[in-house]
């Protein structure tokens, strides 16, 4: 099912958080969108639960300095970088529980490492990333048709994708 077409996009959202990084209410939707795939990353790669909502916790807070100079560059993916932030936070994570726990160093960063759980994730940012291209294409053409056709539009065209 689409999402509303007034809520933010991720690009229109990073666009507001660069242009504006104390906006609370960007802060907050931005948090709402991108935590849950941060701890589910975190999952993936063998976190705890509680760890994974550590550990996006430090991310997030890496982000607000990050966004205060951030621009977005439609040639690059934002949720690959963000991958990357995480994968370095996890890792660092891990490398910091083995220290403390004297857990198998080989255990923790094999996981931390998992080359199916990075090809799987790669695949779902990839995924995600036309999803969000699609919504911003979407929204933009509402905005330029009349109410008339974009509904025939929804009813035919997105309706079949849906169910296809």
């Amino acid at each position: 099912m689409l999402k509303n077409p007034d809520d933010d996009t991720s690009v229109t959202l990073m666009m507001r958080l660069g242009q504006s990084p104390a906006d609370g209410a960007a802060w907050d939707r931005f948090v709402e969108r991108y935590q849950p795939m941060i701890c589910a990353w975190c999952l993936k790669w063998g976190a705890q639960p509680f760890d994974a909502d550590d550990v996006a916790q430090q991310v997030l807070t890496k982000l607000v300095t990050a966004m205060k100079t951030f621009r977005y560059d439609p040639g690059r993916s934002f949720r690959a970088w963000l991958k990357t932030v995480t994968q370095n936070a996890w890792t660092d994570f891990a490398k910091s529980q083995r220290l403390r726990t004297g857990a198998d160093p080989g255990r923790i960063l094999s996981i931390a490492d998992s080359y199916d759980a990075l090809a799987d994730l790669e695949q779902q940012m990839e995924e995600a990333l036309d999803r969000e291209l699609f919504e911003l294409a979407m929204h933009r053409v509402e905005k330029r048709v009349k109410p008339t056709t974009w509904q025939a539009f929804r009813r035919t065209v997105i309706a079949n994708l849906c169910l296809g």
